[in-house]
């Protein structure tokens, strides 16, 4: 009698395995909020980053002596996500030839895992001309390459929050 119950009780508790697995939440089912949370998470934490920073740092052209580079001085005003895919709106002063521009900018941001690379081609800036570049954003530091024309290179700095004396000299240079 023992071995019919036994046998009897597995069929049994095998249902009863399967009825809680059918009724019990998938994971597949709590991937996309998961998922969402953490992209949304990633989100936030790229534009608070970047919003008020700036990159400062050094530029090469290629085919030229590397040896100094030249610096170079961006100021994020502010950073949006855009509606449209991957694009973010970047407010940026930008210092480049002797011009000194704050433009609105809507940039690509294609992430690998969880490091954002900001992605532009052929964005022709107003009073600047038409660049093309990818610019990784990793742990407190950017690089990357860029193009105008028929020219190009390789950037690279620090990415920090503005200090208050930033500002000020900002507001000293639009006077």
């Amino acid at each position: 009698m023992k071995r019919t119950t036994h046998f009897l009780l597995t069929p049994f508790l095998l249902a009863i395995v399967a009825l809680f697995a059918l009724a019990a939440p998938s994971r597949a089912d709590d991937a996309p909020d998961t998922a969402a949370d953490a992209q949304q998470t990633r989100f936030d934490a790229f534009e608070k980053l970047l919003t008020g920073s700036k990159f400062t740092g050094n530029f090469t052209i290629l085919g030229r002596d590397a040896a100094s580079p030249p610096a170079e001085t961006y100021d994020i005003v502010s950073v949006k996500k855009l509606d449209k895919g991957d694009y973010w709106l970047f407010k940026a002063r930008i210092r480049y030839g002797g011009k000194d521009v704050t433009l609105p900018m809507p940039l690509e941001v294609k992430w690998a895992g969880d490091t954002p690379v900001i992605s532009l081609t052929n964005l022709d800036l107003p009073g600047l001309g038409t660049f093309s570049a990818r610019v990784v954003i990793y742990n407190g530091k950017y690089a990357g390459t860029w193009t105008h024309g028929k020219v190009g290179g390789h950037l690279f700095g620090v990415v920090a929050k503005e200090t208050p004396a930033d500002k000020t000299d900002a507001q000293t240079d639009e006077k």
